[in-house]
């Protein structure tokens, strides 16, 4: 069984029925989104344990070999070329650890969804697309596809409906927006449901997008 990565975790109220596992960036760590829960949550919304884990820390190609915390290798600054399959498939394989252990916690997996910025959406899409039980949804912002070649082969069917919410800025310098929109193309043309967003911002979040996205998890979380 894969190891199980340290987490953050923060629940909105006692004995939560849904879950949120969100996935951080390249460098950062689980605590980089901890402070977005209470600006994101709603009242109205049933409790939820949000759970933000920790990226192993690995040498990373891009960065000369120094170490960081990192999902998996970025081996080159064309985000496509050269992807570290292996790497990504270990995160892959600790992601279902982590949905599996919240299962024993008593939260089945159509009540979790998985959310990710940068490098953490693109694993947040890599796991959630393979994931052999259907989830609640997916959250991709600011991101891009990985694996994606090999996606309409190795997807599982629990999840080829299930909803993605997909967010980018238009003036992202690091992932740009021609990057999330391949993205956004490619699984339209697979058959998911992406519910795309652009806002006016850099590679970060902005107070719309944090606004649309409260929405999109409160139908999620009332379903």
């Amino acid at each position: 069984m894969s190891e199980i990565p340290a987490v953050v975790e923060h629940e909105t109220g006692p004995c939560p029925s849904y879950n949120v596992i969100w996935f951080h960036g390249l460098g950062a760590d689980g605590h980089d989104f901890e402070a977005i829960v209470p600006e994101l949550v709603a009242s109205s919304w049933p409790a939820v344990r949000f759970i933000f884990p920790h990226a192993p820390i690995q040498a990373l190609t891009l960065n000369a070999g120094m170490p960081m915390r990192a999902w998996y290798d970025i081996r080159n600054f064309d985000l496509y070329a050269c992807q570290d399959e292996a790497g990504i498939h270990r995160s892959i394989a600790a992601t279902s650890a982590l949905i599996a252990r919240e299962n024993a916690r008593g939260i089945p997996d159509g009540s979790i969804v998985l959310a990710g910025f940068s490098q953490g959406g693109a694993l947040a899409l890599a796991a959630g697309l393979r994931h052999t039980h259907r989830l609640a949804g997916i959250v991709a912002l600011s991101t891009y596809l990985v694996l994606g070649d090999d996606l309409a082969i190795q997807r599982s069917s629990a999840n080829m409906t299930t909803p993605i919410f997909q967010g980018h800025g238009t003036f992202d310098p690091v992932v740009t927006l021609a990057q999330g929109r391949a993205a956004h193309d490619q699984l339209v043309a697979l058959d998911y449901r992406v519910d795309w967003h652009s806002y006016p911002m850099a590679h970060t979040l902005c107070t719309q997008e944090i606004s649309d996205l409260r929405h999109w998890l409160g139908q999620r979380f009332s379903a």
